[in-house]
């Protein structure tokens, strides 16, 4: 059974008290080592009142202990949380686990703790010097985003070529994909071709270079266009496309997050491809308002990035 990395997120969330909780389960699908002191531990079992397993195995980041707030934003819990992070990645990078599974970190708090970065894909692409690639979903559809975390009215600028080429044929690789994937349109009707933008000429270059250099690659093996597109946004999640595609591209953020979250929010999860290492996340944030509640958080999310971790760590 692997061993996974666990970054513990922000101790004033929900984070710990999905691992604590579900601690038994998890170790049906891998073996689960916690990046958390003895004394924050107990600290958040106490708050908590919750037995910590006895074969709950931690591992103490380098990183001050503080006195656990639920859900208030802290910059002690950001930099614990990092501290946390950083030394599951440094786990991951070694071998000494197969993959690290994040619990949700506060931007917030890490702003307030002066890191430099905005989240853990940030960071990991810092760490690496190289372009993660940022997937969500679940086994019934994924969802891979061009852009991120950046404003909407710089999208357009950012849809380049050779750059969208490189992206898709870096995606699948990274996720093994064999089957179509459908690469959305930028604006709305796909541009009307040209009448409602004329991005779709750039996403449509970049479908076909990226279809021909697979295709040209004897080692991808692949002997089908596997790129389609660039598809109507508003129409590529309707039922019908979904008995076609599993795998989807977007443009930005929440052209691909709103349909995968109003369609499968409890079970997705955030998986950075394009990395020396595997890291797999929950796809929810820190859950302030239920923290150390005593409202058993869903763990679908949290048990479903562990499996992806265990079933593709290296």
């Amino acid at each position: 059974m692997k061993r996974i990395a666990v970054s513990i997120g922000d101790l004033n969330g929900i984070g710990i008290e999905l691992a604590l909780r579900h601690h038994r389960e998890a170790c049906t699908i891998c073996q689960p080592l916690y990046l958390i002191d003895e004394q924050m531990l107990k600290q958040a079992a106490t708050l908590l009142n919750a037995e910590i397993p006895s074969d709950f195995e931690i591992l103490a980041p380098e990183a001050e202990s503080f006195t656990i707030r639920p859900g208030r934003v802290d910059a002690a819990a950001g930099a614990y949380s990092f501290a946390s992070f950083r030394t599951a990645v440094e786990l991951a990078a070694q071998r000494e686990c197969a993959a690290l599974c994040t619990l949700p970190i506060h931007k917030q708090a890490w702003e307030l703790a002066d890191l430099p970065y905005k989240g853990h894909t940030d960071a990991l692409r810092d760490f690496f010097g190289a372009e993660a690639i940022m997937m969500l979903g679940c086994p019934r559809m994924y969802v891979a985003l061009y852009t991120e975390h950046i404003p909407l009215r710089r999208v357009p600028e950012a849809i380049e070529a050779e750059k969208l080429t490189r992206f898709l044929l870096d995606f699948r690789r990274e996720s093994r994909i064999r089957e179509p994937i459908a690469v959305l349109g930028l604006n709305p009707h796909a541009g009307d071709g040209g009448v409602l933008g004329d991005e779709e000429h750039i996403i449509r270059r970049a479908i076909e270079e990226a279809n021909t250099r697979l295709l040209q690659d004897p080692a991808s093996q692949i002997r089908k266009r596997l790129f389609e597109g660039p598809l109507v946004p508003d129409v590529a999640f309707a039922p019908r496309s979904r008995r076609r595609y599993r795998h989807y591209v977007a443009m930005y953020h929440d052209q691909g997050l709103i349909p995968l979250k109003a369609l499968y929010f409890d079970e997705s999860i955030n998986v950075s491809l394009n990395l020396p290492i595997l890291r797999t996340s929950v796809d929810h944030g820190t859950a302030f308002d239920i923290a150390y509640k005593n409202a058993d958080p869903k763990a679908l999310s949290y048990l479903n990035a562990l499996r992806y971790a265990a079933e593709y760590g290296r």
